[in-house]
């Protein structure tokens, strides 16, 4: 007999700990979810809004089996035509739920634990009026797409990619003629809701983002031998040919991950490949960090642009971000896109530790079936990019 109940920190956080460790994250040979800093099982969704955990427990000892967490925020779905011109546009908001950690301990699977779990998250997320539901998953982990998609009704929706970057013993040159500012708080927001505010899945509460402590800057580049910056409401009313921007989330302070899967020969490879990095770092040799013990990780969300040289910009703010992982410690750089977006090019990443597609399902949740202004979000066409919430990945 199982019953699933609320998170109590209290008397809870060994047994979610112990149900983390036992759950890998990922295929084998890739990042997997090792454990969290804080020893706090709920601190991934604390810093949404409205967020909730549960657990699943044995009737009979009071074992924690399984837990799963949720959270609740208002995003954009859609654009609609503004006042302001025929080419002007206003965002369309939908309150969304979101899925995300959903473990159930290997000596208890295939008993409908998961199943129950993500039951009764939706239905929190009906009494705080969430209308959609999402998830995202691995696209070969073929256990949680057929619970989604198949027991759960869930519909594949949008398919991301992970793009990870090691952090070398040496810095990188963020090019020549490029000038990057970093922004403050209110002038982050200022860019974000009048360039992005349109950006399928882009939170409307990104000035709670922005000045979270864990969000360490928001960064933009442009050619310095063609703009000069003077403050946002120039670049906005004036905005140069070419631009990118990007802000930087501190994941290493909330949880780590470890690779997994290597044998000695790799490793060995790797040690040599950072001492002789170390030594010789004007070499610039792409040199393997230590993936095999904890380690944490920047986060680059926001990622976008415009113009001729804006991939060429986005390279140089990926090439910042790793120097700011480099001074913090950090094992690996992480941003996700859309996988069809142009700026995608300007993103240094390795194959190996990167997922080509990252699958996000989506179901309608709302007890009313009354349709929104962009009709059945379900069944809308991917666009060529997509908002990341740093608090979720």
């Amino acid at each position: 007999m199982i019953r699933v109940r609320e998170f109590d920190p209290g008397t809870d956080r060994a047994g979610a700990e112990a149900v983390e460790r036992m759950c890998e994250v990922g295929p084998s040979g890739t990042m997997s979810l090792f454990t969290d800093l804080l020893g706090d099982p709920v601190c991934r969704v604390r810093h949404s809004p409205a967020f909730l955990m549960l657990v699943a427990e044995t009737v009979d000892n009071n074992e924690i089996v399984g837990l799963v967490r949720g959270c609740i925020k208002t995003v954009t779905c859609g654009k609609k035509m503004s006042r302001d011109g025929p080419r002007s546009y206003s965002p369309i908001y939908t309150k969304v739920a979101y899925i995300l950690g959903l473990r159930v301990s290997p000596f208890h699977r295939r008993m409908g634990i998961g199943l129950k779990l993500v039951t009764q998250m939706e239905e929190w997320f009906r009494e705080n009026g969430a209308e959609y539901s999402y998830m995202a998953t691995d696209i070969d982990n073929e256990a949680s797409v057929r619970l989604f998609t198949g027991r759960c009704g869930y519909s594949k929706f949008r398919t991301p990619s992970i793009l990870v970057h090691p952090v070398y013993a040496h810095r990188l040159p963020t090019g020549r003629h490029v000038s990057i500012v970093r922004l403050s708080p209110a002038e982050s927001e200022l860019l974000y809701r009048r360039k992005f505010a349109t950006t399928e899945f882009f939170p409307s509460d990104i000035d709670s983002i922005l000045r979270n402590p864990l969000s360490l800057g928001t960064f933009l580049a442009v050619r310095s031998d063609s703009y000069r910056w003077s403050g946002v409401d120039d670049f906005l009313s004036d905005p140069p040919e070419s631009w990118a921007v990007t802000s930087v989330w501190d994941s290493k302070s909330v949880f780590r991950l470890e690779v997994k899967g290597a044998g000695r020969i790799r490793k060995g490879l790797a040690r040599a490949s950072r001492a002789v990095d170390r030594v010789l770092p004007w070499f610039r040799i792409p040199s393997v960090p230590d993936l095999f013990r904890p380690f944490g990780f920047y986060f680059l969300y926001g990622l976008g642009g415009g113009g001729p040289d804006a991939v060429e910009l986005v390279r140089s703010l990926c090439r910042h971000a790793h120097n700011m992982a480099r001074s913090g410690g950090c094992g690996v750089v992480v941003t996700e896109l859309a996988s069809c977006d142009p700026l995608r090019e300007g993103v240094p990443h390795w194959k190996r530790l990167s997922c080509a597609e990252d699958l996000w399902c989506v179901r309608r949740v709302a007890d009313d079936y009354s349709i929104g202004e962009v009709g059945d979000w379900t069944k809308s066409a991917p666009g060529e990019t997509i908002f990341v919430d740093p608090r979720e990945f």
